[in-house]
């Protein structure tokens, strides 16, 4: 059985996110590089670097410090995972659903690279929609 990766980024950044921890430390694949620049780009995550330890590397993401939050449960970060490998979900780019009226993202898997919902309706190609992000 395989590993997947995408999950494991989700997991590790809303972990991260609910610990109130500054860094997270993923797995570096085509993939996660590509889905990590889409969240840097999007603000979710600071700063992102390349690691390299025993012939393996990783991507140290800095989340951001958010003074505003305090107590518990008032992390903001939701990802939620949508298409995984036991069920995939395919969506027409007429389809692909607004999240939270635009204020949210979702992360599409396309024939042309992963990209944001914004992008692929922009360009108009549907794909698999691998997370939403609020």
């Amino acid at each position: 059985m395989g590993r997947d990766t995408i999950s494991e980024i989700i997991t590790s950044i809303r972990n991260a996110d609910m610990d109130k921890k500054e860094t997270v430390r993923i797995t570096s694949t085509k993939m996660t590089e590509n889905i990590v620049k889409i969240l840097l780009k999007e603000g979710f995550l600071e700063n992102v670097r390349k690691h390299r330890e025993n012939n393996k590397h990783f991507l140290v993401s800095t989340l951001p410090h958010k003074r505003t939050r305090t107590g518990k449960g008032t992390h903001k970060t939701i990802l939620k995972r949508i298409s995984r490998p036991g069920l995939r979900i395919y969506s027409n780019y007429s389809r692909i659903p607004r999240i939270l009226g635009g204020m949210g993202i979702a992360i599409l898997s396309t024939s042309r690279g992963i990209m944001t919902d914004r992008e692929a309706r922009l360009q108009k190609i549907g794909g698999e929609p691998l997370c939403y992000i609020l």
